[in-house]
């Protein structure tokens, strides 16, 4: 999908969700940018000669994978600023030290094409991530920073039992992407700290150059290799040989020296080598295409015989220093001429483009995770995602405060952004459902329509044409956008009230209405009067037809009566299918879902779950104190709310001892009247007597 897409789903989903299946599928995503030889290949135009030549370990020029990664990156990003610094630190960081982890068990000490994307991919996440993080963030997980990602793709890059699918190539560009990584850490948090906390990882990085000279039999101490017993992989040998060649020398031993003076020959054991090679280099490099026009005599005279205790650095590398070129970083003048044993001064001001910065600020968002919300995310995304069952945990995330009256009802609209709800001060609200603030948050109504003349009881949403429908004993069709009034209908008889409604699942665009006459009559905006009508049960047993479910394919509608009776109608041919005494009190709710399943709840204090064909209930569940009242489904349960302000978690299918919560008052205040269930993000909407609805997960 296009950017601006997933941006706008980003905020609409809220942050679980988000997190959950946008983000953990994008960073699934990334790695397949970087999958197989061709997305590593070195995309032509800025340079004609090779990334590494003018003594540059920046990448200066992108290879395919990093062109393709862009849209991905960007969506990342966005949901990192829509949601905060915590994404970063809590749900990219811990997937890419996943990425980066070494295999165990069959997979051992060997690297596929997909593992071998995912350490492209994590390297070039990282890097992005760094340059968002604050000061502080950054300092406090550094160690987790080089411990759970640098040294293990040190490990990999380094290794010579470990050969890269992609060959020599794949190579060249982790080292690239690595060596810049660390680079930018280290001008991020500056050579003191660069030495408490990188000196292991810029050790293993130039201990690599020692390796295949151990092979050659010139004496050094890591003869063994780095894994110990494993036996070198000649081809592993080879990439090295060539990553890891006097050129990669020159262009990171130098720019290290520079930032870090002489401290860089205690944590170089091998630096004589290193140094060694990277004057190999210089020497092979021929006067017209020096890297740096006069800079050698330079060195010469200032340095005199030995060249390289502290080297300078070349102005068109793209290493250390104050000026950022596109992604190259340009070392000032007087860097260079500082030729001492003395780290230059670094002033880290970002030049040209914005995405050149050593560090950006992340902007702040109105979504921003703090407080409730930051806490509840934390624990969602560390839950494993195939857990099915509703874990009420009572974190309040919001109130929306505006009604006068107690809430009678509420209804969610599809996507789960927003929410309607009717209340006894004849008004019916329009709320937004998208995260603000630390739980203590009050939210206006987006919208009011007042309209109704009397408490609204009911309101739904006709989803074909995308109305909203509310009912006082009138039904009211109106746009919940602009607050318009589509059509009105009265009850056929005034002496007869509507009492109870429901809207039909699309395609239909009916309504079904029941009146205290016991008839259910069907309406439809787009034309007047009736559409049909059945007569439900005769005699003055039945009672009041109380509420109405439609079953999910429309085909079938069921109605409960005051006496505590349901009848289950066809509504293809109009046939009453079942009449049963299904409870010996008021029923109080029904609803219909799935696999042609219904659940009813009465004042005789029971819940119980019936097949629409069978006679007796699949499950029977009684209140101990008091009735439940107010209900809605979550997959294959039932969560349940009672007037002493109890929510209780009820199994459709198993016969499992409900779990019972009791409200705290300083989460929900007043009486329970009304809940609702948001499916997708696991979150209930509970509206109270005094006219407050409360967010709580």
């Amino acid at each position: 999908g296009s950017r601006p897409s997933w941006a706008w789903l980003s905020a609409k989903l809220g942050p679980t969700t988000t997190c959950r299946y946008i983000a953990r599928n994008l960073l699934r995503l990334l790695i397949s940018c970087y999958m197989g030889p061709h997305r590593q290949q070195f995309v032509a135009g800025t340079e004609e000669n090779s990334p590494l030549r003018a003594g540059g370990i920046y990448q200066k020029q992108p290879v395919l994978g990093d062109l393709v990664s862009q849209p991905v990156l960007a969506c990342l990003m966005h949901i990192a600023y829509l949601y905060g610094e915590p994404v970063l630190t809590y749900l990219y960081l811990p997937y890419l030290s996943y990425l980066v982890t070494p295999s165990t068990g069959a997979g051992a000490g060997r690297l596929n094409s997909r593992k071998e994307a995912g350490l492209l991919a994590a390297v070039t996440l990282t890097q992005k991530i760094v340059v968002y993080l604050s000061d502080t963030t950054l300092m406090d997980i550094l160690p987790k920073i080089s411990q759970e990602i640098l040294l293990p793709v040190l490990g990999f890059l380094t290794s010579p039992t470990i050969s890269f699918p992609s060959g020599v190539q794949a190579r060249i560009i982790l080292c690239i992407k690595a060596i810049s990584l660390v680079a930018l850490v280290a001008l991020r948090i500056g050579s003191e700290m660069v030495q408490q906390h990188l000196s292991s990882t810029l050790r293993m990085f130039f201990e690599a150059f020692s390796l295949p000279l151990a092979e050659q039999g010139l004496p050094t101490e890591l003869a063994t290799g780095q894994a110990g017993l494993l036996p070198h992989d000649p081809s592993a040998l080879e990439e090295l040989r060539k990553v890891f060649s006097p050129e990669t020398a020159y262009s990171t031993f130098v720019p290290f020296s520079c930032l870090l003076g002489d401290v860089i020959h205690t944590i170089v054991p091998n630096h004589e080598l290193v140094g060694h090679l990277a004057s190999q280099y210089l020497a092979s490099v021929p006067s017209s295409e020096e890297p740096v026009p006069g800079m050698a005599s330079l060195e010469r005279s200032t340095l005199g015989t030995d060249p390289f205790s502290s080297p300078c650095e070349d102005t068109h590398s793209g290493t250390f220093g104050s000026v950022l070129v596109g992604n190259r970083i340009q070392i000032p003048i007087e860097a260079q001429q500082e030729v001492s044993g003395r780290p230059s001064s670094f002033s880290l001001t970002g030049g040209g483009k914005p995405e050149s910065a050593l560090k950006q600020e992340l902007p702040r968002s109105a979504h921003l995770l703090c407080g409730n919300w930051l806490a509840y995310w934390q624990y969602e995304i560390g839950v494993s995602q195939h857990d099915a069952r509703f874990h009420f945990h009572q974190i309040k995330l919001q109130s929306f405060v505006g009604h006068l009256g107690a809430i009678k009802c509420m209804a969610p609209l599809s996507g789960e952004d927003f929410f309607l709800s009717g209340s006894k001060d004849k008004t019916v609200c329009l709320w937004p459902l998208y995260n603000r603030g630390d739980g203590t948050h009050e939210v206006s109504p987006r919208l009011t329509y007042t309209q109704h003349r009397k408490s609204v009881f009911y309101v739904g949403m006709l989803e074909a044409p995308q109305y909203a429908v509310s009912c006082d004993s009138t039904i009211h069709i109106w746009d919940p956008f602009t607050g318009k009034l589509i059509h009105a209908f009265e009850a056929p008889d005034s002496k007869v009230p509507i009492t109870a409604v429901s809207t039909m699942p699309p395609p239909y665009s009916s309504i079904a209405m029941a009146s205290a006459d016991s008839v259910l009559r069907f309406i439809d905006h787009r034309k007047p009067g009736l559409q049909h009508e059945f007569r439900l049960a005769t005699g003055a047993n039945a009672g009041l037809i109380r509420c109405l479910a439609v079953s999910p394919s429309g085909r079938s509608i069921v109605a409960g009566f005051s006496s505590g009776f349901m009848v289950l109608l066809d509504t293809r041919t109009g046939l009453i299918l079942r009449g049963w005494p299904a409870h010996e009190g008021d029923i109080l709710q029904i609803k219909a879902t799935e696999g042609n399943t219904l659940i009813s709840s009465s004042s005789d204090h029971s819940l119980t779950v019936w097949k629409e064909l069978e006679q007796k209930p699949l499950q029977s569940y009684k209140s101990a104190s008091e009735p439940i009242h107010a209900f809605d489904l979550y997959s294959n349960e039932v969560v349940a709310g009672t007037v002493a302000n109890k929510i209780g978690v009820y199994s459709l299918q198993e016969s499992l001892s409900p779990s019972i919560t009791k409200l705290s008052s300083e989460n929900f205040r007043g009486t329970l009247t009304s809940l609702v269930v948001l499916p997708t993000k696991c979150h209930l909407l509970l509206g109270s007597d005094n006219g407050t609805v409360r967010l709580l997960a």
